[in-house]
C-alpha cells in the first residue's frame, strides 16, 4: 500500500485544481494506493529563518508531516501572473527545511495544473517542478497542463478529454515508478 499526498495550489474551496485532484483520483488505476490530502495553505506563516530556531509553528509541522508521512506528492498549481502561487511557494520553502533534512529530500513528487486560459498553467507547472527538484523532491519529468478547465470537468469532477484521461494515466504510472524505487 501506498500513500500519496495531494495538494492543491489554491487557497479557494471551489478551485479548478482542487476539482482536478478529484479528477485524477478517478482515473486512478493502480491497486494498493490510500490518498490523502493536505489543505492547510492558508495556514502556514510566512516562510523567516528566524522562526526556524525556535518552536515550529503548527501548521508548517503539520505540513511537513503530512509530506513526511506520504509516499509520493501530487500536487496542483494555478498560475498567477505566470508562475507559481505566492502560498504554495511559501509551502515549498517550509518544506524544503531544515537544510539537510528536509521531509521533500528523495520525496516522488508529480505535478498537475489548470487554468481557464489555453495556457493550462504549464508555466506554473514548469517553476513548480524546478522549486521540488532543488528543494530536493524526486520530480517526475513529465507535466500535465489542462487548459480551459472549465470546458474539461463535468459536474462529478471526471475528466471529459481521452487524451486528457491518458495523459493522468501516464504521470501518475511514472510517479509510481518513482515510489517504487524507494528503498522500504
Amino acid at each position: 500500500m501506498s500513500t500519496i499526498l495531494t495538494i492543491a495550489g489554491s487557497l479557494r474551496r471551489g478551485s479548478f485544481n482542487r476539482r482536478l485532484l478529484r479528477a485524477v483520483r478517478h482515473e486512478q488505476r493502480h491497486d494498493g494506493v490510500e490518498w490523502t490530502t493536505w489543505d492547510g495553505l492558508g495556514k502556514l506563516p510566512p516562510f523567516d529563518e528566524d522562526a526556524e530556531r525556535g518552536p515550529v509553528p503548527a501548521a508548517v509541522a503539520d505540513l511537513r508531516g503530512a509530506i513526511e508521512a506520504a509516499d509520493g506528492l501530487l500536487i496542483a498549481t494555478p498560475e498567477y501572473n505566470g508562475s507559481v502561487p505566492g502560498q504554495l511557494k511559501n509551502a515549498i520553502d517550509w518544506a524544503s527545511r531544515p537544510y539537510g533534512a528536509a521531509v521533500l529530500g528523495g520525496k516522488p513528487a508529480a505535478v498537475v495544473g489548470a487554468s481557464p486560459s489555453s495556457h493550462g498553467a504549464a508555466w506554473a507547472q514548469a517553476d513548480l517542478r524546478r522549486v521540488l527538484g532543488i528543494a530536493g523532491a524526486d520530480v517526475v519529468d513529465g507535466q500535465l497542463a489542462v487548459p480551459e478547465v472549465f470546458r474539461q470537468l463535468d459536474e462529478h469532477d471526471r475528466l471529459l478529454d481521452d487524451e486528457l484521461r491518458a495523459g493522468f494515466v501516464t504521470l501518475l504510472a511514472e510517479l509510481h515508478a518513482k515510489i517504487d524505487k524507494v528503498p522500504a
